[in-house]
């Protein structure tokens, strides 16, 4: 795709260059818009002018024009191909962001472009997922993109991991709004998944290049998550989870919230009964999402099968499917412990049982 006429390396050098000097936030950087018009205007401006919306110090630092010297990285990253910046001022813009209380002034992206105004959907949740929530946020991403929806997620280990990957696999694809500047991939496992997510799907950011991974950027990263989707799913989450964060930011901005409940003795789920019990809508299929936010596109992939109870393996009937001890096994099922320890094996083996921390096991779906 080819650079965006509306961002020049002249203009990109302006924009860019507000958004490095410090003091000067999200907040201000638009009231200076608002105000000025564009950062061709701003810079324009004498000290006094610019001291009616800014402090002086910030006010001081702008009156010096750009700094050469620290915008030339981000112009250099702009020259390769597939990196772009996007601006309150270019027609590529996502339009979803532009309804949220503070879109960001600039966007780094890298990948496709064109995917930052079609139909979005969130899939977020815990970090430490277990291995069934994984495959369920993979499969809910997969049937999602298959309808017509990009998945938006935050490149986090665990659920955000399994939502892109399962994006990636459907019809359609994936975005992925991180918490550093675009030249550097955090996690560091998940390099792999970036490089797939640039080919395929797209990569964003607000922070300048460079910006490492700092807890305060993440709750900053949230809202655009949100704000690009139509509804945001949460799969997993603790109640302290980040999860929670874009949940409510979600509420706030008027999409909708949806959350998968789990076991009342797994604390990955107790976030999400408390989203539930606060109104948001408790889903068990992609159905639950299709017919809240409309009419989309019809699946494109088959009906899934579901196992007939009287040909599948009676101890994943008794495992059920939540986390459980190998005592509890033997409880349930009557097998000797040597027995079920080999009869656990050849599930896991075969892709069935994973074995969770402290010699727990969890049937997958």
């Amino acid at each position: 795709m080819e650079k965006p006429d509306s961002t020049t390396p002249e203009e990109a050098a302006l924009w860019v260059g507000l958004s490095l000097i410090e003091g000067l936030g999200a907040q201000s950087y638009r009231a200076l818009l608002s105000h000025f018009g564009s950062p061709e205007h701003i810079y324009a401006a004498s000290r006094s002018e610019l001291r009616k919306v800014v402090p002086d110090n910030v006010a001081e630092h702008i009156s010096k024009g750009p700094n050469a010297e620290s915008v030339a990285p981000a112009l250099a990253w702009l020259e390769r191909a597939g990196n772009y910046l996007i601006t309150l001022a270019d027609a590529h813009y996502p339009r979803a962001l532009l309804e949220i209380p503070d879109p960001p002034p600039l966007l780094y992206c890298k990948g496709r472009l064109e995917l930052l105004n079609t139909p979005a959907m969130a899939i977020v949740g815990s970090r430490n997922s277990t291995p069934q929530g994984e495959k369920t946020a993979e499969a809910f991403a997969k049937a999602l993109s298959d309808s017509g929806y990009c998945i938006v997620s935050g490149m986090a280990l665990g659920i955000d991991g399994a939502a892109h990957r399962g994006a990636l696999q459907g019809q359609g694809s994936t975005i992925a709004a991180v918490g550093t500047g675009l030249d550097i991939v955090y996690p560091a496992k998940h390099r792999q998944l970036a490089h797939d997510i640039a080919e395929r799907g797209l990569l964003i950011s607000e922070f300048p290049l460079g910006t490492p991974s700092m807890a305060q950027n993440f709750p900053r990263r949230n809202r655009i998550i949100s704000g690009l989707a139509r509804g945001c799913l949460v799969v997993e989450a603790n109640l302290q989870s980040g999860s929670l964060i874009t949940a409510r930011l979600a509420a706030e901005q008027g999409r909708e919230v949806f959350a998968i409940p789990g076991s009342i003795h797994s604390p990955v789920a107790k976030g999400c009964h408390q989203l539930i019990k606060q109104g948001a809508k408790l889903v068990d299929s992609i159905h639950d999402i299709l017919e809240e936010l409309g009419e989309l596109p019809a699946l494109e992939t088959g009906t899934a099968q579901t196992a007939d109870p009287e040909t599948e393996n009676p101890l994943l009937v008794c495992m059920g499917y939540d986390a459980v001890t190998m005592d509890g096994l033997i409880e349930r099922s009557g097998l000797t412990s040597e027995s079920l320890s080999s009869m656990l094996l050849v599930l896991e083996l075969e892709g069935k049982v994973a074995s969770l921390p402290g010699g727990r096991y969890q049937r997958l779906a």
